[in-house]
Parts: C-alpha cells; sequence; structure tokens
C-alpha cells in the first residue's frame, strides 16, 4: 500500500464513524491502528503503510464497521487505558472513565501526604480492578482488598492484576458491599465508583454506555441507593482519621452533601470537581 491508499484507508474510516456520529473518528481510528500494528501513534503515519497488509486491512475494516453500529471500541479491543496503563475489558466489566482517575489521584495524594505506611485500602465495585490495580502500582506498600457482587467481573480484575503484577498485594474477594468483610477489619480509605444513574436517566444514555453492565450503572429511582447504603455503612470498617471516596453523578451533590451531614460520624466533608467543573468525587472523614 501507498502513502496516497493509506491515508485514504484513513480518512474513509473517519468519515465512517463521524456518520455514525461519533465526534472522535479521528482518534479512534489512530487507536485501531496502533493496537492492530502494536506501534505509536508517530510510527502510524511513518510505517503505517509498510506495516498493512491483507490481513490486518480485513481486520481493520470489521473493527470500523462494528464500531460504526456504536459498540463501544473497548469492547471491540478488549482493552482500555486507565491511568497510563493498559487493561482488559470485556462485556462483564464497565469500560473505565477518565473520571475515576480523580478518585485514584486523591487517594495516592493522601496516603502520600499523611505519611501512611503500609495503608489497607478498599475498592468498592472492583469492576476491571482498575482502581485496585492503580493503587497498587502506585502505592507498592498498600495493601488492597477489592470486592463486587459479580463473579465473571472478578475474573477479569484477577486478569489486570497478574498482567500488571500485583495479585500478591490484592485480596479479591465476591461481596455485596461489607457482607463479606469482617466487622473487624478497618481500613485506612475505602474508595468506591458506584453505580448512581437513575432508572429515568439510564433510558437516555448513548449506546456506548449502554453497553455497560446495567448493574454497573443504574441505582434505583434517583441513582442513589447504592450511596446511601456505602454512607451509612462505611463508618464502621474506617480507621479513627479514615476516608470514605467515591464517584457521583452530575446533579447529584446537592443530595448527597445532605445526606452526609445528616450522618454525625463524619468529622469532615469536601466535593472535588473534574475537568469538567462538574462535583464528581466526595470525600468523607471519620
Amino acid at each position: 500500500m501507498d502513502n496516497t491508499e493509506f491515508h485514504q484507508l484513513i480518512s474513509q474510516a473517519e468519515n465512517k464513524l463521524r456518520k455514525a456520529g461519533i465526534d472522535t473518528a479521528a482518534t479512534e481510528v489512530e487507536i485501531v491502528l496502533q493496537t492492530l500494528l502494536d506501534v505509536g501513534r508517530l510510527d502510524i503515519y511513518l510505517h503505517g503503510p509498510k506495516l498493512l497488509d491483507e490481513t490486518i486491512i480485513k481486520k481493520f475494516h470489521e473493527i470500523i464497521d462494528r464500531r460504526v453500529t456504536r459498540y463501544p471500541l473497548q469492547y471491540i479491543l478488549g482493552e482500555a487505558y486507565f491511568y497510563g496503563r493498559k487493561f482488559l475489558v470485556d462485556r462483564d466489566v464497565m469500560v473505565p472513565t477518565p473520571e475515576t482517575e480523580i478518585l485514584c489521584e486523591l487517594a495516592i495524594n493522601y496516603v502520600v501526604n499523611e505519611g501512611l505506611e503500609y495503608p489497607e485500602i478498599l475498592d468498592i465495585g472492583v469492576g476491571a480492578g482498575v482502581i485496585s490495580v492503580t493503587i497498587a502500582c502506585e502505592l507498592p506498600e498498600a495493601w488492597v482488598t477489592a470486592v463486587d457482587i459479580s463473579r465473571p467481573t472478578l475474573t477479569v480484575a484477577r486478569k489486570n492484576a497478574a498482567m500488571h503484577e500485583v495479585e500478591s498485594r490484592i485480596n479479591f474477594m465476591k461481596s455485596d458491599l461489607f457482607s463479606s468483610i469482617s466487622p473487624e477489619q478497618k481500613y485506612d480509605i475505602i474508595l468506591s465508583n458506584p453505580p448512581y444513574i437513575s432508572e429515568k436517566v439510564y433510558e437516555e444514555l448513548p449506546p456506548e454506555v449502554l453497553a455497560d453492565p446495567k448493574i454497573s450503572l443504574v441505582s434505583g429511582a434517583e441513582g442513589l441507593d447504592f450511596i446511601k447504603r456505602l454512607i451509612d455503612q462505611a463508618p464502621d470498617y474506617l480507621k479513627k482519621g479514615g476516608r470514605l471516596m467515591f464517584e457521583i453523578g452530575f446533579d447529584q451533590s446537592a443530595k448527597v452533601t445532605k445526606i452526609s451531614e445528616a450522618d454525625p460520624r463524619y468529622r469532615s466533608f469536601s466535593l472535588m470537581q473534574d475537568l469538567n467543573n462538574i462535583d464528581r468525587v466526595v470525600v468523607l472523614g471519620v
């Protein structure tokens, strides 16, 4: 394939995706080529025409045609990136989002700033394991417990922990919130990216989000059922001075603030915004 044909291939793929309503068409075409060719972004344009063969071109078209249906690219490729690392994903886990990186950053900074040695951290609703694995990678002395109600989800998370060589410091458990955790166990930090979407909002979500497991997204009429349970139960599992950190929906900060401030066990409350200046992460201290 010569350079002209190569650029035509890219242009046609981008146009297909844009017509399907995918605003990130150019970026996604690059991601597909990077994955198929196993090269960096710059090498696509420097060496792409020479690296492509009929087999790869066929796979490329198959991926683009599948993506046109608005099926998430991460599920098609079987991988997603989070905090600079590659994670395996499939239909049993939610595709990780950049907002969750804020949650990890807050936890890491808290451990470092407080000078915590061998911090014990609980990740509730582990999903693909992006939070647990990131914490274990960034904090080599941390011990992480990762729980989820779904066994298939835990299987994916274990694979990611093994891939990043931190499986020895993460204890995976099947649990509905704290149901399988000993009442004597206390943590420095409890983290969660909980389901927080209401049934009504769920019906209006784009196809890419609807491909995620519904159990990872929806939590009652207001989207607050899981969060209410988390706020209510977490203090019993936190060390003195410990922190509960969790994500919320774009319109939930006022309601979550009211729920949190009504619980006298919490001594501090703060909200952190995402890059769009939306209240995104709640931090509660006991």
